[in-house]
């Protein structure tokens, strides 16, 4: 470029730059005010900044006064018209962000969460979608915080009923024994030890509740033969099925580990089992499989317990829950547990980061358990 050109870009540059450093020290100064004055600011300083650049060539290239007051008045026109289209485009900015500020403000309250289709800028979009989720996560936090109540407070009343009645009887029993109208000691005995264990597996099983809860449920894992820990299960539930009239059935296949704590392992198993054999009826089968399917490891426990209406479905795994009519044992079957059984199953389940599932397979009932591998 020749000489005269570098004069003008140097004069440009200069002045632009002059009107620049002034805009951003106003914006500054204005940077905690409403995004109207940002954008006019901006416009002002785009517009000024080419202004002051062109004012300056034009008297160093010594335009006459007319062609001077020409270029003036069409800058000045072009600057108005800018500044019209920037508090346009920030009004809607405005109006977007007080959008997402209401959002912010009521995601507390039982809302579904702002518009994703609203014609915002992609970022403010994100935002809104984000918040969106949020949302939604709020209120199935609320719904499951709700459904916990109420099994906290269906575990209080059933556990209350379950203790006072062992309770009663032992006051009974010891009474009738401290005034001596006790005919046979020996039985006696036997049935105050028999509601005394009933009593202690109850709060055995709620004080482990309440570690699964808190998150403090301590695991030792290795690797375990899943053959081993069913037929285990099996064995131990060998005399209640006899009792019951219930047949047992297992297989596993050959080779089938994981990687688990086994004794809450054999817990989980040992819980659906005697769950099964307990909504079975007399001459029924409860089956039990175990089985690899790729890098998780499958134990089904099937019974014939007739099915659980599809309401209940959900249900199964709370706290408390006893079952609807088709899984409540008739007169004289055996005693249903304080509800906790299945609640430890999917507790325990889930600290090794597994899942258990519950579906209707005619004639009865199938568990799932999938645990990794």
């Amino acid at each position: 470029m020749t000489p005269d050109q570098w004069t003008i870009v140097g004069l440009a540059a200069g002045w632009s730059a002059v009107v620049g450093v002034v805009g951003l020290g106003v914006a500054y100064s204005l940077r905690r005010r409403s995004l109207r004055w940002g954008a006019a600011i901006v416009a002002i300083v785009g517009v000024g900044g080419f202004l002051a650049g062109l004012v300056a060539t034009t008297r160093a290239m010594l335009v006459s006064d007319h062609d001077f007051r020409v270029v003036l008045l069409v800058s000045g026109v072009a600057g108005v018209v800018s500044l019209g289209f920037a508090l346009v485009v920030a009004g809607a900015a405005v109006r977007w962000s007080r959008s997402l500020q209401e959002a912010a403000r009521r995601l507390s309250d039982e809302w579904p969460g702002p518009e994703t289709t609203m014609s915002a800028p992609a970022e403010l979009a994100s935002v809104s979608a984000e918040l969106r989720r949020t949302s939604e996560r709020l209120a199935e936090s609320r719904d499951r915080e709700r459904r916990l109540e109420s099994s906290r407070r269906e575990l209080v009343a059933w556990v209350s009923h379950d203790l006072r009645t062992p309770l009663a009887g032992l006051r009974a029993m010891t009474e009738a024994l401290e005034d001596g109208l006790v005919d046979d000691p020996e039985r006696y005995h036997m049935q105050m030890r028999a509601e005394v264990d009933r009593m202690t597996r109850m709060v055995d099983d709620l004080f482990e509740l309440s570690q699964i809860h808190a998150g403090t449920l301590q695991l030792t894992i290795e690797r375990v033969s899943l053959g081993d820990v069913i037929s285990d299960a099996l064995a131990g539930a060998g005399p209640v099925a006899r009792a019951r009239g219930v047949r047992l059935g297992g297989s596993v296949e050959e080779g089938a580990h994981v990687l688990a704590d086994p004794r809450e392992l054999s817990r989980v198993v040992t819980n659906l089992v005697m769950n099964a054999i307990r909504h079975t009826p007399f001459d029924g089968t409860v089956e039990v499989s175990g089985r690899l399917a790729g890098d998780v490891v499958e134990v089904a426990v099937r019974d014939q317990c007739g099915g659980i209406p599809d309401g209940d479905l959900a249900r199964v795994f709370d706290v408390a829950w006893r079952g609807s009519d088709a899984r409540t044992p008739e007169p004289g079957a055996a005693t249903p547990g304080a509800g906790l059984g299945l609640a430890i199953v999917r507790g325990i389940v889930e600290a090794h980061r597994g899942s258990v599932a519950v579906s209707n397979e005619a004639p009865g009932c199938r568990f799932l358990v999938r645990l990794p591998a």
